[in-house]
């Protein structure tokens, strides 16, 4: 490990909360004009997470791309992330990864070549544990060190979730904490207690695998993970194609060691700010604590569910076999009331 280089000195904004904010990014991908491809499932008209083409004869491919500046200072920790996140793209949309090629931006004249091998050998080791291989990639001097991979993926055209088909009714599950956003703020301010950088930096690499499992259930009605647009940037995403509401039941939302008390001496990152932005008029409104949460930008967040009344024993029994303990809803879709997202 190098640890003489702290990255995160070299970027202004770290993990998905790189992200250009939402409003800004709708301005630049939506085009009325666009050429329409019939084999594309899911294309630039979604918000969604990959992109999806139908081969034809019963399987489609999956393809996402997600890179991003330093969230930690460990170069091999920072690889691992990246990766993690880019892959787990593929598991939100129900499928399973095959291969992965890297993107590397890199200021050669600011930082030694070992420590982009550092990066490398990251996510190379989450590639190898996910079982698939990191074939190649494309790199560039850059003014600020990026790191991501273009990941390539297969799936049962059938068992395609996307975040749009959320219904009525349908109970949301989450399966992992939140909280990374404001965790790595404490630790790009210095006052991170090393116990709650360890159990983040532990979520942050874990691979959302489950995905494969929950996208062939036919009680999961929609499925996308949380990451820079926060939970409720993700659930108007989720919200808006089928013209729902949606609860959130604040109290029952799994949180992260430490987060409550970095709150409460107002440590977020940047992104939160443009997060609630792009929600206020369609949110009730939030209190400090709630705002804050709810707009916290995840890197590699857990898989946000839809999931049928009827289907919830289901999924718990699948959450239980991949150990994940998450196994309260954390709100529930309803029809359109005056405000899209109601925090209660």
């Amino acid at each position: 490990m190098n640890e003489t280089v702290k990255l995160t000195q070299f970027s202004r904004q770290g993990g998905c909360g790189c992200k250009i904010a939402p409003e800004k990014l709708y301005e630049i991908i939506h085009d009325k004009e666009s050429v329409v491809f019939k084999q594309l499932l899911v294309g630039n008209t979604e918000s969604d997470d990959a992109a999806v083409f139908d081969l034809g004869n019963g399987t489609s491919v999956i393809s996402t791309v997600d890179f991003f500046m330093p969230i930690v200072d460990d170069p091999f920790l920072f690889g691992s992330i990246a990766a993690a996140n880019a892959i787990s793209d593929v598991y939100a949309m129900g499928g399973t990864p095959v291969m992965a090629v890297a993107i590397l931006g890199f200021p050669i004249s600011k930082i030694q070549l070992s420590v982009a091998k550092e990066i490398k050998a990251g996510a190379e080791k989450i590639c190898h544990d996910s079982g698939i291989p990191l074939a190649g990639g494309h790199s560039v001097d850059s003014l600020e060190p990026m790191f991501g991979l273009a990941v390539t993926g297969i799936i049962p055209t059938e068992n395609v979730k996307r975040n749009s088909t959320a219904k009525e009714g349908d109970y949301l599950l989450l399966t992992k904490p939140l909280g990374a956003g404001i965790i790595t703020a404490a630790l790009k301010r210095g006052v991170i207690q090393e116990k709650h950088l360890e159990q983040a930096m532990k979520h942050m690499t874990t691979v959302n695998t489950v995905g494969t499992e929950l996208g062939k259930l036919k009680c999961v009605n929609a499925m996308t993970d949380v990451t820079g647009f926060g939970l409720a940037g993700h659930l108007k995403e989720m919200c808006t194609p089928g013209n729902l509401s949606v609860e959130v039941y604040f109290e029952k939302l799994p949180l992260m060691d430490g987060v409550k008390e970095y709150i409460s001496k107002f440590i977020y990152p940047d992104m939160t700010t443009k997060v609630y932005s792009s929600i206020a008029t369609v949110c009730n409104e939030l209190n400090s604590e709630q705002l804050f949460i709810t707009c916290d930008p995840q890197t590699n967040g857990g898989l946000l569910l839809a999931v049928t009344p009827d289907g919830l024993n289901e999924v718990l029994s699948i959450f239980d076999a991949y150990h994940i303990p998450y196994n309260t809803p954390i709100g529930r879709f309803t029809s359109r009331q005056e405000k899209m997202i109601n925090v209660i």
